[in-house]
């Protein structure tokens, strides 16, 4: 397990708060999308995985039903309620209702709740699309499920348990795609998500192959707006057809019928009906240890994402065409994320990162004339206990 001096922080940090070393650290990673963009509330398929960055949580069990929890990451700022009142939302600090909905969500199940003293501490880059919220609100879940009388939660329910959180307490109307991604990631693989069934296929990365992640430092003011407006627009064009979501018409369909819609609805429902096929493709391409049949597809993702559904910015746009100039054929680079900015994933065979991370510090400044951030990760595994032993 890495990550070792975030598990330190937190756990050092419990020990001056509550008096005693934590007995129990559970974490949670963040993901990266790498194909299949909007296509998770249209009831279709992504794949993500999960990466190195993550939610730690170092934590005791409570018998007074007092929940306590400090934040290590925002000067140790503290939240404390009790499992036996109305567990309410706050107008701030925003990470406390991250926590705060994971739980009220698990006490509304009817589960055997207890009380926790909790110190949260994490690397997972924020506002930056790599889902940190996601990895937090699944960390929670996590923690409540060590609990007795929880063995039948799998990690779905914990992914489902941290989205509705986030939906219906936090007010972030998102898919299920980034909690999936975080409760249920294989080291070494990335993750076909079913948005619909529910079904989680692992596909290997290919030996050989680096995660890249660049964030552009665009600040992605318009992505919740925007994002409502992509939302309306998909439902608006399944609704046309008669169908629960655009998972369920094909380009057949657009081709023939495409004309009945509005213009910009039309073009939004192709990105969709498209985005799949290449996800289909992309998991096949994969696994076949494909990386120029995948760079294939990233590069028609991202040509999707710019021109049908019109979520990329020009400085995103450059910066993937950066990075494809430095690693050319042999591998694959798009806009990750929500869109409006934020991040650029490419999956790069290991000898090309340093020519990508040269290209990207010589060629590419930031709206502020700042450099790229740049991450190089690995497919981490999911959501689940760190055993003691493997802690600092």
């Amino acid at each position: 397990m890495t990550n070792t001096p975030l598990m330190a922080r937190a756990a050092s940090v419990f020990t001056s708060t509550f008096g005693a070393a934590a007995p129990l650290l559970v974490q949670a990673p963040g993901r990266v999308n790498l194909i299949g963009e909007h296509t998770d509330y249209n009831d279709g398929l992504v794949l993500p995985c999960a990466i190195d960055y993550r939610t730690v949580i170092a934590a005791r069990r409570r018998d007074d039903g007092v929940v306590r929890v400090v934040a290590a990451d925002y000067e140790d700022a503290v939240d404390e309620y009790r499992l036996d009142a109305p567990i309410e939302r706050l107008d701030k600090p925003m990470w406390a209702n991250y926590v705060r909905g994971v739980i009220r969500d698990l006490v509304k199940q009817g589960l055997p709740m207890q009380g926790m003293d909790m110190v949260i501490a994490g690397d997972v880059p924020q506002g930056a699309g790599l889902s940190s919220s996601a990895s937090l609100s699944v960390a929670v879940g996590s923690l409540f499920a060590t609990l007795p009388g929880f063995q039948d939660v799998t990690p779905i329910d914990i992914a489902l348990t941290a989205q509705r959180a986030e939906n219906d307490f936090v007010g972030t109307k998102c898919g299920n795609m980034d909690q999936i991604s975080s409760a249920c990631g294989e080291e070494g693989h990335a993750l076909m998500i079913d948005c619909r069934s529910l079904d989680v296929q692992p596909v290997p990365i290919p030996a050989g192959a680096a995660i890249m992640i660049f964030n552009s430092h665009v600040a992605r003011g318009l992505v919740d707006s925007e994002y409502n407006t992509r939302r309306e627009q998909c439902e608006s064009a399944a609704r046309h057809f008669g169908v629960k979501a655009l998972r369920d018409i094909d380009m057949a369909v657009l081709e023939t019928r495409g004309g009945e819609l509005d213009p910009m609805v039309l073009r939004r429902a192709r990105h969709v009906v498209t985005e799949n096929d290449r996800v289909r493709d992309a998991a096949t391409a994969l696994a076949a240890g494909d990386l120029p049949r995948m760079g294939e597809l990233m590069a028609a993702s991202h040509a999707s994402m710019r021109d049908d559904f019109e979520i990329t910015v020009p400085l995103i746009d450059q910066l993937v065409e950066i990075v494809k100039a430095a690693i050319g054929d042999a591998g694959g680079v798009r806009m990750t994320g929500g869109g409006f900015g934020g991040c650029v994933v490419a999956l790069v065979p290991e000898n090309l990162v340093e020519a990508a991370r040269t290209a990207v510090e010589r060629d590419y400044r930031g709206p502020k004339g700042q450099q790229a951030t740049i991450y190089v990760c690995s497919a981490a595994a999911g959501a689940g206990v760190v055993p003691l032993e493997a802690s600092p």
